[in-house]
């Protein structure tokens, strides 16, 4: 009941005209933003962070909630017209949804992206308002070694399920975790890594890291491939669903939530696997498996339900716990850092008027995505007309722009390029972006609860695990590790008794 009068409340926030036109515009230009090839949701924020250095808290979160969850919208429009994901959690929507647009049924696959998106939000919502309080009240209890536990856990499950290999992702996650230490110690106040520059004292803003590594890296990677690939776009139509198509679909967009929501809440690297499992769980419980591959729309359905309702259940671990479990949340982290606030137990205390405000938002920001988005496809597949040379002259001017918004100075641009060309580097040798971005926003804070918890014990390394919360992580963290292993050793048991058994049977 605590929990439904403090959404009441919410709702008397997020609805007052002000917050209302913050909605609506985030909306708008996370969709705008999202839809255009190569710009994923945690650009779309990144982006539009230095924008909102001038507003007020609560606005500016409900704007971008707004632009959250329109940049996810979008992005599965690109990959449904283009067969180019705008991020990692729109491959999927891709593998149904570009049939589907070849083969004329552009319309109904962005439809039921559409009331996918809408349902996975609302329940994945509805789980958030239910659950985050709660945990809420459990982290209140955690101390120094919890929190570096929990961290642990954080980069080892987002290295180990993101990118080609988990060596990849390690050596992203060193990256990050280097452009962390740039600046002043916090607790000696020795610089690390500035090289004598007394601009890099303060360290590498966050924003800068994730323009750079995000919009600068995918500008530059795009630029160097532009001659190799064709983006034609897919004229759409009036997009609407017939009854056949809601009869197969609606059992897709109530599943998906259940699946999504609970990688979105977990350090387990956000929508990626759920929208798979969402496909392979489809896939399986189908009816239609001869149209799979070729255009099945419980394959666009099931996983865009999953998909929205993992970005709810990446706002529980970043409000609660201070995790951001995808980039989007890491940039979202980022801006409530810019306004002095620090997501975490007591968030929900001494800022209820802003986190219930931006709760109750996502209620109203699925309702006027839906509103726009269906009647509003036909022109999102005009805006992929762009020439690719001028929409990535802009994504580079817009990002400069923003960079020097953050601090003023010539060097910050110096910085950009510089990570820039790492974020190329990373996507030339096939490094995932997330772990870095994890990396720089988590290292600092996991280096100092890590000093707390061993002056805690006087130095002594059984600190970290003196508690049944730590040792639990850490036994989660072991299993994360040595199941490739185990699954190694089991495959080849089964294999060689698969083996034996074929050489008895040929002998007899």
């Amino acid at each position: 009941m605590d929990a439904l009068s403090s959404l009441l409340d919410g709702f008397a926030t997020a609805l007052t005209p002000v917050n209302l036109l913050w909605a609506v515009l985030g909306v708008l230009l996370g969709t705008a933003i999202g839809v255009l090839p190569g710009i994923g949701p945690a650009m779309a924020v990144a982006l539009l962070l230095p924008v909102t250095y001038g507003l007020e808290p609560t606005g500016a979160f409900i704007m971008f909630a707004g632009i959250y969850y329109g940049a996810m919208f979008g992005g599965s429009t690109t990959s449904i017209l283009l067969n180019t994901p705008g991020e990692s959690a729109a491959v999927v929507a891709a593998m149904e949804g570009n049939p589907m647009a070849k083969a004329g049924r552009g319309a109904q696959a962005l439809a039921a992206a559409a009331v996918g998106h809408f349902a996975g939000g609302m329940i994945g919502t509805i789980l958030l308002v239910a659950l985050a309080p709660a945990v809420a009240d459990l982290a209140v209890d955690i101390g120094a070694p919890d929190y570096f536990a929990i961290m642990v856990l954080a980069f080892i499950a987002v290295t180990s399920v993101l990118g080609a290999s988990r060596i990849r992702g390690l050596a992203s996650l060193l990256i990050g975790l280097t452009l962390g230490l740039v600046g002043l110690d916090q607790m000696t106040g020795q610089q690390r890594l500035t090289f004598g520059s007394l601009q890099l004292a303060d360290g590498v803003d966050v924003v800068i890291v994730a323009v750079g590594l995000f919009a600068i890296g995918e500008a530059l990677w795009v630029a160097a491939h532009l001659r190799r690939t064709s983006g034609r776009p897919i004229p759409v139509g009036r997009p609407w669903l017939d009854r056949g198509d809601v009869r197969r679909t609606w059992k897709s967009w109530l599943r998906g939530p259940f699946i999504g929501f609970p990688f979105g809440a977990i350090p387990a690297g956000g929508a990626e696997i759920p929208t798979f499992l969402s496909y392979v769980t489809e896939k399986r419980l189908s009816k239609h498996k001869d149209e799979w591959g070729k255009g099945a729309i419980e394959g666009v359905a099931g996983p865009e339900s999953a998909a929205s309702a993992s970005a709810a259940g990446t706002l529980v671990s970043m409000l609660t716990l201070g995790l951001p479990t995808t980039a989007v949340a890491a940039v979202m982290l980022a801006a409530f850092q810019q306004y002095g606030i620090q997501p975490g137990p007591l968030l929900f205390e001494r800022e209820p008027d802003l986190v219930w405000g931006l709760i109750a938002s996502l209620f109203v920001g699925m309702v006027l995505l839906l509103a726009l988005n269906l009647p509003l496809a036909p022109l999102w597949a005009k805006l992929l007309r762009i020439p690719r040379p001028y929409l990535y002259a802009g994504i580079l001017f817009f990002a400069a722009v923003g960079a020097y918004a953050v601090g003023g100075e010539v060097v910050d641009l110096v910085i950009l390029l510089v990570i820039g060309l790492i974020g190329f580097g990373m996507r030339r040798y096939g490094l995932p972006v997330l772990p870095a971005v994890i990396g720089v926003i988590l290292g600092p804070n996991a280096e100092q609860q890590l000093r707390r918890a061993l002056q805690i014990s006087d130095g002594s390394v059984t600190g970290l695990v003196d508690t049944p919360f730590s040792v639990t992580v850490y036994v989660v963290v072991l299993l994360i590790l040595a199941w490739p292993l185990l699954k190694r050793f089991t495959g080849r048991g089964r294999a060689g008794r698969a083996g034996s058994g074929g050489v008895g049977g040929s002998g007899e």
